[in-house]
């Protein structure tokens, strides 16, 4: 059984920062790529930014340059560090990580944590 757990979430000013951390947890698996997405109320769910087992990083426009995307799939972490923060980034904040377990590939969700950037 494969879960993921988020942590950083918090309360911040804007132009303040926030570190989020994800860890996958169980065994038999191997990671693909994790990622951060982001959702508001009444919004979809959306990417923030990406990162493959090789380093490749994709971001959102949306927060290009002030977001950072790191991993340590040894520890099968993956981090977001999130500066120059607006009050528009407010969102529940999930990770999403693509696994493999010999040819089986899926996709595993955490539960979420709340950043809220006030003004």
């Amino acid at each position: 059984q494969v879960q993921l757990a988020e942590s950083g979430g918090g309360l911040v000013q804007a132009g303040g920062s926030l570190r989020l951390s994800c860890v996958a947890s169980g065994v038999g698996f191997s990671i693909n790529t994790m990622a951060w997405y982001r959702q508001g109320p009444g919004n979809q769910r959306e990417l923030v930014a990406a990162i493959t087992g090789g380093g490749i990083t994709n971001y959102a426009d949306s927060v290009k340059g002030r977001f950072t995307i790191a991993k340590d799939f040894a520890k099968n972490t993956v981090y977001l560090q999130m500066s120059s923060l607006k009050p528009e980034d407010t969102r529940v904040y999930y990770c999403k990580a693509n696994l493999r377990s010999g040819l089986v590939r899926e996709d595993y969700w955490g539960q979420g944590t709340q950043g809220t950037v006030s003004s």
